[in-house]
């Protein structure tokens, strides 16, 4: 999928240089992935106490399940 989208060139660079990455489309999928993750950890933090999320082993293996469906789907942006 082709977006136009202006981005500041010098926080690009920053971008680029921060996570060694080779060209601006590798940076920004790295970053967008980045942002699921961090935007689902603090998802799952806020969970934390209130029940909502089992703690059991069958938990644990439904979060790992979620984890991995998750980086398949990322997986299968980055290829596009």
């Amino acid at each position: 999928m082709r977006i136009l989208v202006d981005i500041n060139g010098k926080i690009l660079k920053e971008a680029m240089k921060v996570a060694e990455t080779a060209n601006k489309k590798e940076t920004i999928k790295l970053a967008l992935e980045e942002l699921i993750k961090s935007r689902l950890r603090q998802r799952l933090k806020g969970m934390a106490g209130s029940g909502v999320m089992e703690t059991s082993p069958s938990g644990f293996r439904h979060i790992r399940q979620r984890r991995e469906e998750l980086h398949k789907v990322l997986r299968t942006i980055a290829k596009r």
